[in-house]
């Protein structure tokens, strides 16, 4: 088992910027990639970004590459989202969520984070 508990969110004016965190505990040995997802309202859930706990070897989605920059600290088992120039449709929940060695799907999830950006 891993727990995920993120923060960070919160009401952000268009332009401006955000730095989610995600701290991990449990099996954290066990851990292969952590991934950032969000959900907007009426959308379904869409990948943000991954990267590699041991390799630090990062995934993107392209339309959020340039302004989404993931990264970790092993030390204090916690991944961040760093989030620039935001724009009023990345108002959404966000999630972090961990994939274990072995495993194929990310079956931990944190309880999310609201990001709302305004105009």
């Amino acid at each position: 088992q891993v727990q995920l508990v993120e923060s960070g969110g919160g009401l952000v004016q268009a332009g401006g910027s955000l730095r989610l965190s995600c701290a991990a505990s449990g099996r954290t040995v066990s851990v292969y990639r952590m991934g950032w997802f969000r959900q907007a309202p009426g959308k379904e859930r869409e990948f943000v970004a991954s990267i590699g706990w041991n390799t630090g070897t990062t995934n993107y989605i392209a339309s959020m590459k340039d302004r989404f920059t993931i990264s970790r600290d092993n030390s204090k088992n916690t991944v961040y989202l760093q989030m620039n120039s935001l724009k009023l449709e990345d108002t959404a929940v966000y999630y972090c969520a961990v994939c274990l060695v072995g495993a194929d799907n990310y079956d931990f999830w944190g309880q999310g984070t609201q990001v709302t950006v305004s105009s």
